[in-house]
C-alpha cells in the first residue's frame, strides 16, 4: 500500500482522543472528513481499527496494534521533512494580517539580528495557521492563544510577548469624534461593529467577551480585506465605533482614533511554534522576543481566561 501520512494522522488523533468530533476539532477538519481518512486507511489495511457505537469508540485489537508503529512513522516523517529543509531557509511566520502589531514586531526583530530572515504568511486567524503549524509547514505563528476551537495541542508552546491596547475608530463626522476619551457608558449608547473575524475563533472570543464585559452592543459585517476595506468599514458606521490597535495610524483616512478607558482593553499577542521544530533561526527569533506578564492594573483588561495557563508556555 502507498504511505497515507493523513490518514496515519487521523488514526493517531482519533486513537487519543476515542471521540471523532474531538479529534476533528484537533485536526481542524469536519467529522465527516476524518472518518473519510480513517476508511481509507482501514480499506488499505483491510482491517477494521475502531470499534463505534452510539455511545464510545473504542480501538480494535489491529488498531491497539497499529497505534505504537503509526506513532513512530509520523514522527519519522516529520524528522524526514526537517532534514532536508535547507538551513538557511527563511522562517515561515505568520502575522495574522498586515494591519496588525505582529508584522511590527517581527520587523524590529529582523532589524536586530540580521541572521532572522522572514517568509511572511497572513491566514487571518491563528486558529487557521495551527494546523500548519502543527505539521510544521510554519516556523511560527501570532495570535491570542485561548478561545481556539480545540483543546490545545500539547506540541505546541507560546510566549506571551505583547499587549497591545484597543482604541475606538470613527469618522471625523461621528457624534463622538470630538472625545478625548470613551467610556463604557459611550459604547453601550453606541455599540461595536467589527468586520466578521471568520475562521479566527481566538478574535471572536476576545471580541465577544469584552462586548459582555463592558455590556456594549456588538454586530459583525462582512469579513474585511486587508487595512483599506477595515478603514470603509469604519468610515459607513454612523453609529457604531469599530475597534483597532493602538498602532494604527489613521492620518487622511477620514477616521479617528480614540482611546478606551475604565477599563483599558489589551490584545495579548504570543507566538506560537512547535517544541520539537530544531530549527537554529528560530531560537534566534525567540531569543529576540522576551515574554511579557499579564496586567494586574485593574484599569486595564485582558479576558479572565487569558489568565489561565494552557499547560507549559515557552
Amino acid at each position: 500500500m502507498e504511505a497515507d501520512i493523513e490518514g496515519l494522522r487521523a488514526f493517531v488523533v482519533t486513537a487519543e482522543e476515542l471521540h471523532f468530533g474531538r479529534a476533528g476539532a484537533r485536526l481542524f477538519i469536519s467529522q465527516q472528513a476524518l472518518s473519510k481518512r480513517i476508511r481509507r486507511l482501514e480499506g488499505a489495511l483491510a482491517v477494521p481499527l475502531f470499534e463505534r457505537t452510539t455511545r464510545a469508540v473504542e480501538l480494535t485489537e489491529a488498531g491497539e496494534r497499529l497505534l505504537p508503529h503509526a506513532r513512530e512513522a509520523l514522527s519519522a516523517f516529520d524528522r524526514a521533512v526537517q532534514a532536508v529543509r535547507p538551513v538557511d531557509e527563511p522562517l515561515r511566520v505568520d502575522v495574522y494580517d498586515e494591519r496588525f502589531t505582529p508584522l511590527r514586531i517581527l520587523r524590529q526583530a529582523s532589524e536586530r539580528d540580521s541572521r532572522v530572515r522572514i517568509e511572511l504568511s497572513m491566514r487571518q486567524g491563528l486558529s487557521v495557521a495551527l494546523p500548519a503549524l502543527r505539521r510544521q509547514e510554519l516556523d511560527a505563528a501570532f495570535g491570542r492563544v485561548h478561545d481556539t476551537p480545540a483543546p490545545w495541542p500539547a506540541e505546541l508552546a507560546y510566549r506571551l510577548v505583547r499587549l497591545e491596547p484597543l482604541h475606538a475608530f470613527v469618522p471625523e463626522d461621528h457624534r463622538l469624534a470630538a472625545r478625548d476619551v470613551l467610556r463604557p457608558a459611550d459604547l453601550r449608547e453606541a455599540g461595536i461593529a467589527m468586520p466578521d473575524p471568520a475562521g479566527a475563533a481566538e478574535w471572536r472570543g476576545y471580541l465577544v467577551r469584552l462586548a459582555g464585559r463592558l455590556g456594549v452592543p456588538l454586530r459583525f459585517n462582512a469579513p474585511a480585506i486587508g487595512l483599506r476595506h477595515l478603514v470603509e468599514q469604519f468610515l459607513a458606521e454612523k453609529s457604531a465605533v469599530g475597534l483597532g490597535e493602538m498602532s494604527i495610524d489613521p492620518s487622511g483616512s477620514g477616521l479617528r482614533r480614540i482611546p478606551i478607558v475604565e477599563p483599558a482593553p489589551l490584545m495579548p499577542w504570543s507566538i506560537v511554534w512547535h517544541r520539537r521544530n530544531p530549527r537554529p533561526l528560530l531560537r534566534a527569533l525567540l531569543r529576540q522576543l522576551r515574554p511579557v506578564s499579564l496586567p494586574s492594573d485593574p484599569g486595564v483588561w485582558v479576558p479572565e481566561i487569558d489568565l489561565t495557563p494552557l499547560g507549559p508556555s515557552g
